[in-house]
């Protein structure tokens, strides 16, 4: 069903020739397909299917309408080419977009040039102003449902999530993508330069929302943390700024939002371990996130002084 759905959105005479499965996501099924041209040659397309996934009718249309907005920004992002948001023709929701070169980079090498890199890219994506606003972004966390890692501070993790249990500062509104971090950024594998050298493409566009830019940064931040080691989480927030982007101008706030992001990621660190390790870090153990976790949280508490 799915495969002759794609074939509905090709153009006369191109056919599906190959499938490859992309790993590293968390909520979707990613595959690229290779589709032969009338000329001879091959194009790809990326498929993103969503199996069993509560939401994935609303990330879908989500994912669709970014792409569109997308278009023609200057933000390199994919093309929307087909949608099934509700499974009609495919045998799951599924969306359809043209590939993007380029590769997510996740190993350490080359991260002092990555980073600003992000921190610029990002900065970009803030600064669109659509002509209508994406939804209110949603933060699902809450005091009760964070969970602390085996062996961690327990004082430390407490003063953290009371940090949370205060209502949410006040913001400049700006236009967020929500899951902005390395694995869903693509960089150019040039054989004659250095991995990482320049993004081609901003990719899983599946919950553009409207909220504080310092939510995004702090996404990124935690990603890095886990990824390469807290003090990496901590540089971003200032590669932003050097970037020419805007935090929030008191450092309780810019916490507020460090900390609730850090605390969400507690909830889904086995999953994002798993990812992690699919896509070539195989060191990261779920233990081994779970001590960055904390490392990373114990900084950002002792920022406070």
């Amino acid at each position: 069903m799915t495969l002759a759905w794609v074939s509905r959105h090709l153009e006369a005479g191109e056919r599906v020739v190959g499938t490859e499965a992309l790993h590293g996501g968390i909520t979707a099924e990613v595959r690229r397909l290779t589709i032969a041209t009338r000329d001879g040659g091959t194009r790809d397309l990326v498929l993103r299917t969503f199996v069993d996934v509560e939401h994935a009718e609303d990330w879908l249309n989500r994912e669709a309408g970014a792409l569109t907005l997308l278009t023609g920004t200057g933000v390199p992002a994919p093309g929307l080419v087909a949608v099934d948001p509700t499974a009609a023709h495919c045998e799951y929701p599924s969306l359809l977009r043209t590939h993007l070169a380029g590769r997510t980079v996740l190993d350490d090498e080359g991260l002092e040039t990555r980073v600003p890199l992000l921190a610029r890219q990002l900065v970009a994506i803030h600064a669109l102003r659509p002509a209508e606003r994406p939804r209110k972004y949603v933060a699902l966390t809450t005091a009760d449902t964070v969970v602390v890692p085996k062996g961690a501070d327990a004082a430390v993790w407490a003063a953290a999530i009371d940090v949370i249990r205060k209502p949410a500062p006040p913001y400049e509104g700006r236009f967020l993508h929500r899951d902005f971090q390395p694995g869903n950024v693509l960089f150019d594998v040039e054989p004659s330069g250095p991995a990482g050298a320049r993004i081609t493409g901003v990719v899983d566009w599946a919950a553009p929302s409207w909220g504080p830019a310092d939510l995004d940064v702090a996404h990124c931040s935690t990603n890095l943390a886990l990824l390469h080691g807290p003090a990496w989480g901590l540089r971003f927030a200032e590669a932003y700024e050097e970037a020419g982007g805007v935090l929030a101008a008191a450092a309780s706030e810019r916490l507020y939002w460090q900390v609730r992001d850090g605390l969400a990621c507690s909830e889904e660190v086995r999953l994002v371990a798993q990812a992690w390790r699919e896509a070539g870090r195989t060191e990261l153990t779920t233990r081994a996130v779970e001590e960055r976790l904390d490392a990373y949280v114990t900084a950002l508490m002792d920022t406070l002084g």
